[in-house]
């Protein structure tokens, strides 16, 4: 049987491709998308050298396989197997608590894997003298830097904080990552699109690299108020990784998706403080947060953003992107995963 194609209608999402390869996989959003690939009957690739990913997060299957392994490793053997018909390239060093306290591995790691990886995807469409693979590269928004424009627009321009703050390092690495994205667009006619998440959050998302809303629950299910860094007025957009996973294949099949940059997440913005009362509230746990200074929590002169909060027009018009999922229920079943039980359950 030929290979499925992609179709060429604007918002139409075909039936899947056969080959999937999905680098970070294992980690928390690859883990959801492998489910989701998987169960729309893709034989899926998962690279992975489980740094921040876990085994467990992968269920057992015949049409998947786990490659445990830097990605620039793996990536040789992959040359010599069938072309994959989607890449979807997750792997990266996350976390701001990660970033500060080890900004070496966590650069080398996004800049040096990324261009591996489109090194190898524009390999594949010569060798296969063809349209080649679709990619996906996934960004962050943290590539806005400190612009206070809201809400923030793909094409606005990024303010990135000095060089001698380690905390802009993730963001410039991530911009680069983009750069060479649109680059493979343009000087090879590689299929790319690149996603910048906003705050995704959902179940198998732990806190153990800053990642705040499963702290907030981990402290307040453990009995301990959860910890507020700053005046927690910064304002954040929360998107279950549950709406996220299904729209990462339809811009991949979307060609009006290809050479472009997209906000993918909430538009729905709340405080950090709100976050943590709200957390309180809906594990029925009645506790005031405690307010951390930044110096204290990270080191002295961290920056942060008081608002981060996304346009989503171009990902709406382009294949219809609609969060749907709310807030507290991603809490309870963050919480769910911890071994919390509401009490009518």
């Amino acid at each position: 049987m030929d290979a499925p194609t992609l179709n060429s209608g604007p918002n139409a999402e075909p039936r899947p491709p056969a080959r999937c390869l999905v680098t970070g996989g294992a980690g928390f959003i690859g883990s959801h998308l492998v489910e989701r690939l998987l169960a729309q009957g893709c034989d899926v690739t998962v690279v992975d050298d489980l740094s921040t990913g876990r085994r467990e997060n992968l269920a057992a299957s015949p049409r998947a396989r786990l490659i445990v392994s830097e990605l620039s490793r793996a990536l040789p053997a992959l040359t010599d197997e069938p072309a994959f018909d989607e890449i979807y390239h997750l792997a990266a060093a996350v976390g701001v608590r990660r970033i500060i306290e080890r900004p070496i591995e966590s650069i080398e790691t996004n800049v040096h894997e990324t261009a591996a990886l489109l090194r190898f995807a524009s390999a594949g469409r010569a060798r296969r003298g063809g349209d080649g693979p679709a990619v996906l590269v996934a960004s962050s928004s943290e590539v806005y830097g400190k612009s206070a424009r809201s809400p923030f627009c793909e094409d606005d321009d990024c303010v990135i904080g000095p060089t001698v703050a380690l905390r802009w390092s993730y963001a410039c690495s991530k911009a680069i990552d983009e750069h060479l994205a649109l680059a493979h667009h343009q000087q090879t006619g590689l299929r790319v699109t690149v996603a910048r998440f906003f705050n995704t959050v959902g179940p198998r998302q732990v806190g153990d690299y800053g990642m705040v809303l499963p702290s907030f629950v981990s402290r307040v299910l453990a009995g301990r108020p959860p910890e507020v860094y700053g005046d927690g007025g910064q304002s954040r957009c929360f998107c279950d990784v549950r709406d996220v996973a299904p729209a990462l294949p339809r811009m991949v099949r979307t060609p009006r998706c290809w050479g472009r940059v997209f906000n993918v997440g909430s538009d729905e913005p709340i405080s950090i403080l709100e976050l943590a009362r709200l957390v309180c509230r809906t594990l029925g746990k009645p506790m005031e947060p405690a307010i951390i200074s930044y110096d204290r929590a990270y080191a002295p002169g961290f920056e942060d953003l008081r608002q981060r909060r996304p346009d989503l027009g171009r990902i709406r018009e382009a294949i219809g992107f609609e969060p749907r999922i709310r807030l507290e229920e991603t809490i309870r079943d963050i919480a769910r995963g911890m071994g919390w039980r509401q009490a009518d359950e």
